[in-house]
């Protein structure tokens, strides 16, 4: 009997939410607005109370975060070549330049030894990646923010759930971005979120989140910045607020599955394994590195043969097209290129049974002599 396709990630969503999505239809009001604030205030209290403001994507969170801090023309934000593309673009997006750092071989995160020395009188902020769902040291980061008077934007976009020495990541910092795409651990099918600073007017958030309006009680509306069309649906809201009292259930079940990858990965094929941090990380992906002489793709395509989706989280952003335009080369940052074209993601989501892991320990113990 043929097996059911395995993909590497896929959302649990219960009957409950999916009524509450059809109260929301059925309710006339289906853009931004009662559940949306009702998921802003439930955010808020996970976050320890700060200020939240729901979007349509983390990347939208991550440029406005750039904006609220001021950066813009002339001026320069570190991150990691490491992660998805849209950290790096939305920098791009407020005119300011990209700085890349490499990254860290064991965490697979930025490498915060590396970061003083990129600092330059142009640099305005720094944007740290948690990738997987492994959060970056967050008092080795603010250290060097505080040291050197940079704001901090958390692209925390996989690691909801996760947590720095038992604070949830959200709780503290500076600004936080987080990601509800539909292959994250929460997920609102499209959206994000941002947790304000103290010294941000979440006002001021809220008008470039839509268009920069700013409505008065006698029906009259001034636009005083420049804003964009990020706003979340109640739809949206509904799927998240559904979603929220689940994540500590999700992450639980997520770690006995890491767990599970760890005890029967095969010793002895050279893969290797990520950090094995079951304190702090979410395990939002399971990533492992293939040995140098593995071909990724027929790795992947014998996987999809035998029914198991394997992912790519990230090929490394400096060699993009666009990347290459700015100046980057091959062999800039040669750490996180190597993981880049080794790197695969194993299928991992809460819905998982504990035989799925095996099965794809098998294959992949099968498969990964063939390719190489």
């Amino acid at each position: 009997m043929t097996q059911p396709f395995l993909p590497f990630t896929r959302p649990s969503i219960d009957e409950a939410t999916i009524a509450a999505v059809a109260d929301v239809l059925r309710s006339g009001w289906i853009t931004s607005g009662p559940k949306v604030q009702a998921f802003e205030a439930a955010l808020s209290a996970h976050c320890g109370g700060r200020p939240v403001r729901a979007f349509n994507s983390g990347t939208a969170t991550l440029e406005v975060a750039l904006r609220l801090a001021g950066v813009g023309p002339g001026d320069e934000v570190i991150t990691t070549p490491l992660t998805w593309v849209a950290t790096a673009n939305v920098i791009l997006e407020v005119g300011a330049k990209p700085v890349l750092v490499d990254v860290d071989p064991v965490t697979r995160n930025i490498d915060l030894s590396r970061i003083e020395a990129a600092i330059t009188p142009a640099t305005k902020a720094i944007i740290p990646v948690d990738l997987a769902g492994l959060p970056v040291d967050r008092d080795a980061l603010y250290a060097i923010a505080n040291r050197h008077k940079l704001r901090v934007v958390e692209d925390a976009a996989q690691s909801f759930g996760a947590s720095w020495n038992g604070k949830l990541i959200g709780t503290i910092g500076d600004f936080v971005s987080f990601s509800f795409h539909a292959n994250k651990n929460f997920t609102t099918s499209e959206g994000g979120a941002l947790v304000l600073p103290a010294d941000i007017d979440p006002a001021l958030c809220e008008r470039l989140r839509l268009q920069g309006v700013q409505r008065f009680p006698d029906g009259s509306m001034d636009v005083d910045v420049l804003g964009g069309k990020w706003n979340l649906t109640d739809i949206a809201a509904a799927i998240g607020l559904g979603q929220l009292p689940h994540v500590a259930d999700f992450t639980a079940r997520r770690r006995e599955l890491a767990r599970r990858y760890f005890s029967e990965l095969p010793a002895d094929r050279g893969l290797g394994l990520p950090l094995a941090d079951f304190a702090n990380s979410n395990w939002h992906m399971f990533q492992v590195t293939l040995p140098a002489t593995a071909e990724r793709g027929a790795l992947i395509a014998a996987m999809k043969e035998r029914g198991i989706g394997i992912g790519v989280h990230y090929p490394a952003l400096h060699l993009f097209s666009l990347y290459r335009g700015l100046g980057f080369r091959e062999g800039d940052f040669p750490v996180a290129e190597r993981i880049g074209r080794q790197i695969v993601t194993l299928p991992l989501f809460p819905a998982m049974l504990d035989s799925d892991v095996s099965r794809v320990c098998a294959a992949l113990a099968q498969v990964l002599p063939e390719c190489i």
